[in-house]
């Protein structure tokens, strides 16, 4: 099982680590499917909005939804993840050559099942090297769904990269 994961507590750190991450591996020819997610401050309110972009070449999708300034809910928008699934999944269905699955997070709706993960598990089962972040809530589900098999990397650009490039001669597409 080729997986690996970054976990930061700097808010929006691993978000950005993962789309420099994706920039220098495209940078270098590699075929990538997944997203990567970019956070805009809102002024006058804590929250920010969350926007991915469906890699290679998006769309990009607002995955956010405006609850109020004063809203402490989760402000996922179920319906917009699912758009970016089904974005990504189509380039699974359709034999587009993946070298890498880049996901921003296993979040809460990989932990219960839905979101990425079936990919997730289909890009492991076609030995495609996948790349994700992880928080703190949800890792004990993430260790159980990869069995204890994912390898930690640390939140650098560098340490991915290099396992990227170990990773690229198991790349089977």
């Amino acid at each position: 099982m080729e997986i690996a994961f970054i976990s930061s507590s700097e808010r929006g750190g691993t978000d950005r680590v993962l789309a420099q991450v994706a920039t220098k591996l495209e940078k270098q020819g590699f075929r990538l499917a997944g997203v990567v997610q970019t956070n805009f401050d809102r002024p006058g309110t804590h929250h920010c909005d969350m926007d991915v972009r469906v890699l290679p070449k998006g769309p990009v999708v607002r995955i956010s939804q405006n609850l109020g300034a004063e809203s402490h809910g989760c402000r996922l928008d179920p319906n917009a993840l699912e758009t970016a699934v089904a974005s990504v999944e189509t380039m699974f269905a359709d034999g587009s050559p993946i070298d890498f699955l880049v996901l921003n997070k296993f979040g809460k709706h990989e932990a219960e099942g839905r979101g990425f993960r079936t990919l997730i598990g289909d890009a492991l089962m076609r030995g495609i090297p996948v790349i994700t972040g992880i928080n703190a809530l949800n890792r004990e589900a993430f260790e159980t769904f990869t069995d204890g098999l994912a390898q930690p990397l640390a939140n650098d650009v560098n340490d991915i990269m290099d396992w990227c490039l170990a990773h690229k001669a198991l790349v089977t597409n």
